[in-house]
């Protein structure tokens, strides 16, 4: 059996499938590609969710994605020629999170509502960690619990203390790379 094409059919498929090869891999040019994967992988790591009893649900791993994502956002802030790479980040951030959602099931009409949310949540987590890296432990600490453990704190107190640490090592560590190697997706 011969399957023929109507005219403009192929195209209509065509450009289907490049749009969702963008939405996936990243559009040509997309600078901040490279470095929002690394964020994604670094708040992947295992030990976030087992040492540091992060929950590792939809919500645990949105927390974490946002937690490195603001430390990242804040060493970008630092950099004088940071601003754009900043912007593009948060661009490839809402990219994911409207992805994300739409494989969850959540229709066109209220995507726009969820990312609104979650670009309300990320804004709230920067000053935060903005805050608690500029402050002592116990202001980390309740950073940590109100934002990545969604006000409840995890049982085993070494847990938060084990976030902390990695984080503010990682904020120490960012202030050395610059914003080429940031560029390539290079996290200390």
């Amino acid at each position: 059996m011969m399957i023929v094409q109507g005219k403009g059919e192929g195209r209509v498929a065509s450009g289907w499938l490049k749009r969702t090869i963008a939405r996936y891999f990243g559009r040509d040019g997309d600078a901040a590609l490279l470095l929002y994967n690394a964020v994604v992988l670094r708040a992947r790591q295992p030990h976030w969710y087992l040492d540091g009893a992060v929950p590792d649900t939809v919500d645990g791993r949105f927390d974490m994605i946002a937690a490195i994502l603001s430390l990242v956002l804040i060493r970008l802030e630092a950099l004088p020629e940071g601003t754009e790479m900043a912007a593009r980040l948060t661009e490839r951030f809402v990219t994911d999170m409207d992805g994300q959602l739409r494989e969850l099931g959540i229709g066109d009409i209220v995507v726009g509502k969820h990312i609104g949310r979650m670009m309300a949540m990320l804004g709230g987590r920067l000053t935060a960690y903005r805050e608690g890296l500029a402050g002592d432990a116990a202001t980390m600490d309740a950073a940590l619990v109100r934002n990545l453990y969604r006000g409840e704190a995890p049982a085993d107190p070494r847990a938060v203390a084990h976030v902390r640490e990695a984080l503010c090592i990682l904020h120490e560590r960012l202030a050395a790379v610059s914003l080429a190697r940031l560029t390539l997706g290079e996290l200390p």
